[in-house]
């Protein structure tokens, strides 16, 4: 059913074998507890702030408000879209497209974290070319970009294997101390070309352009 106020609740995009959904309450409560099962090994940091440290239950209530704050915060201006990944309609993980000043650069990033029992299964790649889809072909996107720390394995394996284009690197400080971040980019043609694929299915997109301040794209 078409939400009458925020048409974002009935943004989806689907794929053989996952579903991107945006994020409601319902699933917000179950991305917290699923972080809070834990997310990465104790001895590492994926996160440029480390929020996946946080003692229950507050790791949960802020997971709650940073969702909550993607909503109240939202303007065409700065957007941050997170989705809910969903495997056989278990809440598995999260993604999300974050923008600044998209009508001008047409340039979205990618964001997402796995719960640990859902890692090393494929699914991160799936639902990054899922994501992309969304930022291309529902938004019109141009750019879409990415980044993660020189030791993030899992996170860099994925982005290479998608023929991303190394677009340089910054230090950075984690946990009070530098470390290097690697920056990469992915071009429209590229993506058209390497990456487009007819059984990924966008769906809603139509009724949220112009809460982002677009004009309706043909892919």
């Amino acid at each position: 059913m078409t939400h009458p106020v925020w048409p974002l609740f009935d943004l989806q995009v689907r794929t053989p074998r996952l579903e991107l959904r945006y994020i409601d309450d319902e699933m917000a409560t179950e991305l917290a507890l699923l972080a809070a099962k834990g997310i990465h090994p104790p001895d590492f940091m994926p996160f440029a702030m480390p929020w996946s440290e946080e003692p229950s239950p507050l790791l949960e209530r802020n997971t709650m408000q940073f969702y909550w704050r993607c909503r109240a915060e939202l303007s065409p201006a700065k957007w941050n879209i997170p989705l809910a990944v969903l495997v056989e309609g278990a809440v598995v993980g999260t993604t999300g497209l974050i923008t600044h000043d998209f009508q001008v650069l047409r340039t979205f990033e990618t964001g997402s974290w796995l719960g640990r029992e859902h890692q090393g299964a494929g699914i991160g790649k799936e639902m990054r070319i899922a994501t992309l889809h969304l930022g291309f072909l529902g938004f019109g996107a141009q750019r879409a970009t990415t980044s993660a720390w020189e030791d993030n394995g899992p996170s860099l394996g994925v982005t290479n294997s998608l023929g991303y284009v190394a677009n340089g690197h910054r230090a950075a400080v984690r946990k009070g101390i530098e470390c290097s971040e690697r920056r990469f980019e992915m071009m429209r043609n590229d993506f058209l070309t390497r990456l487009r694929r007819d059984d990924i299915t966008v769906s809603g997109v139509d009724d949220c352009l112009a809460l982002l301040g677009l004009e309706p794209t043909d892919g």
